[in-house]
């Protein structure tokens, strides 16, 4: 089974790539990976978070680029708290950072035999194994959106999420204005 990588392969930030061709026709990126986030809102989709007065933001405090694998981590250790203790309908769950970046691996052969296998640096590339989400400081990962009596199950959770993530980062509260 093939495993990942260390983080730090794929901490450091880059531009986004877009691939550039004398031939118009491939002038674009063939092909990505599936998405491995199921849901990117959560809780009481129909009413939105218009309906809650009080909302919590995971935020980041550094810039780096977060996995695909990671972010859904979170999100299950999230929902599993907040489905819990508020039940389906009493919060709304968002997650505000999107995985658009590829991730690209030039993978080498080693060993006996390993000089027929790969072609070393020559045609460097490399193959698009995931995708991760583009995060600065102060971007806002994760959001929950609920009533003034889950403040405290909403905030442990966050808590409980931020520890899947591999940056470090705050929870801020929100209050919304009542009309």
């Amino acid at each position: 089974m093939a495993k990942l990588r260390k983080w730090c392969s794929y901490k450091r930030m880059e531009r986004p790539y877009t691939r550039f061709s004398k031939v118009r026709n491939k002038a674009f990126v063939k092909s990505r990976p599936g998405k491995k986030i199921i849901k990117f809102d959560m809780g009481d989709v129909k009413g939105g978070e218009e309906q809650f007065p009080i909302q919590l933001h995971l935020v980041s405090k550094e810039q780096a680029q977060i996995r695909t694998n990671a972010l859904e981590a979170a999100r299950v250790a999230a929902l599993k708290g907040l489905e819990a203790n508020l039940g389906k309908h009493g919060f709304y769950f968002r997650i505000k950072a999107v995985p658009h970046q590829a991730i690209r691996e030039n993978p080498l052969a080693a060993g006996a035999g390993a000089d027929r296998l790969s072609t070393g640096m020559k045609h460097s590339f490399g193959k698009i194994i995931g995708t991760a989400a583009q995060v600065g400081e102060g971007k806002q990962i994760l959001t929950i959106s609920i009533h003034p009596n889950g403040d405290r199950v909403a905030r442990r959770s966050l808590q409980k999420a931020s520890q899947k993530l591999p940056i470090k980062t705050r929870v801020e509260t929100v209050y919304r204005k009542e009309e």
